[in-house]
């Protein structure tokens, strides 16, 4: 039934760029725990659910599956979707299947816009570096959904006129904006302006905004009082009422087309709202249903009712501060609210400070890159097709396009170094460095470590100290109490030590290379590694390591032979050192004196000759990269823990009668006696759970044995091995060309959690499976065939569908509810 009344939902799915800036990858990240970090958490609470959201009906049954993103408008932040096209496949499948699935919607306009590049504040850039960023977002759109952009999303919706400039010049059509950016608007053809101050906005129409250059662009204007329901005030909690709020918005009783539509962060669906995720997907699911009102997204809107009315926004302002851009320059009172008391005067030297080393970075690489590139600026803006691919052939299709002439190994490095120094510079300027509410908060460390990845990668190019004078300037940033510190102090502590040369990666190949029993790794994170030399040497529990590596950055193709030797005496105490190789010469003479000192076991005068052969560059366990460093030290850990095992496993086994005794007094024993016990069985279940095929007998005996002894089997461990466990049993049979055989085993194991309510486990990952798992079987299977030879398999998989409330829509057919 046609309609002239829509509803659309935005989503801005983003994350800062979190990879360490010399490594190009995410280290462990211990906030995020259990997971490695907090892109796979939010992953796993929103990105994948919502591609797969459940639609649940008023007794927690699923009834169906929806890929959310499909029937919403969304966009993702470049280097969030790079992460998770490596680290998260399946969910940036999804995505990408919705863009295409929402083209078939909506009239052949996909819900999926792209963002500019890197996040920054647009109207805080220089002109140039707005227009690169709206390029390489254009192209990473493009690389990635095979089409061009429609919309383009701004960081924090900060826009100006020279950012819609950018935006309108490469073409793309619309963005969105908060409604407070409104300056005053009138009808396409009326002389007179309306002051949005005095009448406000009406968000159900799109407006035209005419530029100076002659250009136009059209611009959409979020709902507030929704959107911000959506964020701060629960709205969330119920999915028809959710949907209800957006519709009636519509009943403003003016005539012609209206488009009810909000923007919020899409972490708001899962992360920020736990089972978000759900509300969105049911109140997408009623808009489907109804008919007085039509779900579609921007683009299908604009090209149904294109604007009739016209707009002009106040420069410099945002959705997230109502000062305008103050939050990402200055102390303006906006900040999370979490710290009463403190205060963000250290926004303005940080952002003076990383001015002035843009400034200068820019003239360096104006003057210097001149020398290798045609245009280097023109250079800059087609870096994207590079970062997308950094295989040699495209590095080499690039250098063939702008390379103002035949560059040798070395002058390649030297422009590679240039054109890095200015993503660096860049990705410096990531908005999250000022939102929250301290200088020495994990986001502003990491723009921090951006520019001083810019500072190295600039050094080769100038005799001026750039590094001392950006740390003049910082210095002036203080960071709030207990710890006050000073921009300097919070370089020197947390960014310095961070700082990676070859040397550095050399030594952490080398420490790597004593814990490998065979082959040598040929890459560290994104260098490449070819062992030259290594030898080893054990005498008791030391070992000795000496040997070479050449390493090549993948991304700059910078070059050293590392010249590099390690000594283990046992446990965490480990010396090693790195260097430039000195020659074949100097470096015989240290094989052989360090081989000598080791068969003496003169351990003293070893080190002494690796101080002196390596000076400064000395290394130890701490010196490796996070995630080699926890899997070395697990490594080390686990005699020891073995050894305690065994030790708590004697101890529990002589107090289990005592132990169970006093449970049936229901008297609590002493910390003394339920530690042991707690580690024992804790780790018995865990190893349970590990185990690849789970006995679910075993894990019964272990509960019930807990149970006897009052101990507790609520830890967060526990829980999450035991989802862990039941996910990865449940993906094994939806990839298994019988899976029935498989359900069985699951169901017994989720019905034994109705009897362990301690053990709290989100089972929608496994819900989700079972569900996939009946649609795949009801539609590839002969049920005659299965119903009459192996009926105990359709009674697991009825058992399994009940314990985790699955309903699909044609099971009533096989008897199956």
């Amino acid at each position: 039934m046609a309609t002239d009344r829509y509803a659309c939902i935005h989503g801005h799915f983003y994350q800062p760029p979190r990879e360490n800036p010399w490594l190009e990858a995410i280290e462990q990240q211990d906030s995020a725990h259990p997971y490695h970090d907090w892109n796979e958490r939010i992953t796993e609470e929103c990105y994948g659910p919502n591609g797969s959201a459940r639609l649940l009906d008023h007794e927690g049954w699923l009834l169906g599956i929806s890929n959310n993103y499909s029937k919403m408008s969304f966009n993702f932040g470049p280097t969030l979707l790079s992460w998770m096209e490596e680290k998260a496949p399946d969910v940036y499948q999804s995505i990408l299947e919705a863009d295409r699935l929402s083209i078939e919607r909506f009239s052949g306009h996909g819900s999926a816009i792209a963002q500019a590049y890197s996040h920054l504040i647009m109207p805080l850039a220089s002109v140039r570096d707005q227009l690169t960023q709206v390029r390489w977002g254009i192209r990473d759109f493009e690389h990635r959904f095979g089409r061009k952009p429609e919309g383009m999303w701004l960081a924090e919706t900060a826009a100006c006129i020279h950012s819609l400039e950018a935006l309108a010049e490469c073409g793309i059509a619309f963005t969105i904006l908060a409604p407070r950016q409104v300056k005053r608007y009138r009808k396409i053809g009326d002389a007179a302006w309306t002051e949005s101050s005095t009448a406000g906005i009406d968000p159900t129409r799109a407006y035209l905004c005419r530029l100076p250059s002659g250009r136009s662009i059209n611009l959409f204007f979020y709902d507030g009082p929704v959107s911000q329901g959506v964020a701060f005030e629960q709205l969330l909690n119920n999915g028809e009422v959710f949907a209800h709020r957006i519709s009636d918005t519509l009943t403003n009783g003016r005539q012609g087309a209206r488009l009810a539509h909000i923007a919020t962060d899409g972490e708001t669906y899962g992360h920020h709202h736990k089972y978000g995720e759900m509300a969105l997907a049911f109140a997408l699911h009623s808009f489907e249903q109804r008919e007085d009102v039509t779900l579609t997204n921007y683009s299908e809107f604009l090209s149904l009712h294109p604007p009739e009315h016209e707009v002009e926004i106040h420069e410099n302002s945002s959705w997230s501060c109502v000062h305008g851009i103050e939050r990402w320059r200055s102390d303006c009172g906006c900040s999370t609210g979490g710290n009463p008391g403190w205060n963000q005067a250290w926004r303005a030297p940080l952002r003076s400070a990383l001015d002035f080393l843009r400034d200068a970075l820019a003239d360096i690489f104006e003057e210097r890159a001149a020398e290798w590139f045609r245009d280097p600026w023109r250079a800059r803006d087609d870096y994207i097709h590079v970062i997308l691919d950094r295989s040699p052939g495209r590095l080499d299709a690039f250098l063939s396009d702008h390379a103002a002439g035949p560059l040798n190994a070395d002058q390649r490095v030297l422009a590679l170094r240039a054109i890095e120094m200015q993503r660096h510079a860049m990705l410096m300027y990531t908005s999250c460095g000022w939102f929250f509410d301290d200088l020495g908060g994990l986001e502003t460390v990491q723009v921090l470590q951006y520019a001083a990845r810019a500072i190295q990668l600039a050094q080769i190019f100038t005799k001026d100290d750039l590094e001392e004078a950006f740390l003049r300037r910082l210095e002036n940033a203080w960071s709030n109490p207990p710890h006050r510190r000073s921009g300097r102090q919070i370089y020197d502590e947390m960014v310095r030590p961070a700082v990676v040369d070859l040397a550095r990666v050399g030594a952490h190949y080398a420490v790597s290379t004593l814990f490998d029993d065979d082959a040598h790794a040929e890459s560290v994170y994104c260098y490449n590694a070819s062992l030259l030399d290594c030898r080893r040497f054990e005498a008791g529990r030391a070992q000795l390591c000496i040997g070479r590596v050449c390493l090549t950055s993948k991304i700059t193709t910078d070059s050293d032979d590392i010249s590099f030797a390690v000594l283990h005496l046992g446990d965490h105490i480990i010396n090693g050192g790195a260097r430039h190789f000195a020659g074949d010469e100097q470096y015989s003479e240290l094989v052989e004196s360090l081989t000598s000192a080791f068969d003496r076991a003169d351990f003293g005068s070893l080190l002494g000759i690796m101080d002196r052969a390596f000076g400064t560059s000395s290394y130890s366990l701490g010196s490796l990269f996070a995630d080699e460093q926890r899997r070395i030290v697990d490594r080390i850990l686990a005699d020891t823990m073995e050894r305690l095992t065994q030790t708590y496993t004697g101890i529990h086994r002589r107090l289990t009668p005592l132990m169970r005794f006093l449970s049936s007094l229901q008297i609590a024993p002493p910390r003394a006696l339920t530690f042991p016990a707690e580690f024992v069985v804790h780790n018995s279940m865990i190893a349970a759970m590990q185990m690849e095929e789970p006995d679910p007998a075993e894990i019964e005996s272990i509960i019930q044995e807990a149970r006897k002894q009052s101990i507790p089997l609520s830890e967060s461990r526990i829980a999450y091995e035991y989802e862990t466990m039941l996910i990865r049993l449940a993906k094994a049979a939806a990839e298994s060309d019988d899976p029935l055989s498989l359900i069985e085993q699951l169901g017994s194991l989720v019905a034994l959690l109705e009897k362990t309510p301690e053990i709290r486990v989100n089972l929608a990952g496994v819900q989700l499976t079972i569900y996939r798992i009946v649609e795949q079987t009801v539609n590839g299977f002969d049920w005659d065939l299965v119903m009459r030879e192996h009926p105990e398999r359709m009674s697991a998989l009825k058992r399994a569908c009940q314990a985790v409330r699955v309903r699909h829509p044609r099971m009533a057919e096989f008897a199956l509810n």
